[in-house]
């Protein structure tokens, strides 16, 4: 029993120093190629502020629709308002997939309001696709 808890935190080490000598050389185990930084998870402080104002902007949308979050859960199909709450407060994003639906349920044009949001949730995209002249 004891040689098979040494073995795993062997096995545990190799993979941990692995990882830190990949990290550190800037390459793939085996590979000649540079690997491409590690993604991280985390919203750079600039989006966290973008999806905060582009929640702002949905509560006052959903405000001027007269509905509370409850009634939008609702009209959207969801069994609790809390997704909603996310999203008005900048932790969550409306899915690209459910655009048009959420349009539609706050009583405004879906390409306009694609649009908006893109404007907070990509920026560059957005400029991109509507502010770069031809």
């Amino acid at each position: 029993m004891a040689n098979c808890a040494i073995d795993s935190l062997v096995e545990v080490y190799i993979f941990i120093d692995s990882l830190v000598n990949m990290k550190r050389t800037g390459k793939q185990a085996g590979s000649n190629v540079a690997a491409a930084p590690l993604q991280v998870a985390k919203a750079e402080p600039q989006a966290k502020k973008l999806r905060k104002k582009a929640g702002t902007w949905l509560k006052e949308l959903r405000t001027r629709a007269g509905l509370s979050q409850i009634e939008l859960a609702e009209r959207l199909g969801f069994k609790y308002y809390t997704f909603i709450s996310q999203v008005e407060n900048g932790f969550g994003r409306v899915p690209t997939e459910s655009l048009e639906e959420w349009a539609r349920a706050l009583g405004v044009d879906p390409s306009s309001f694609a649009r908006e949001l893109l404007s907070y949730y990509d920026p560059e995209l957005h400029r991109l696709l509507f502010e770069v002249e031809r």
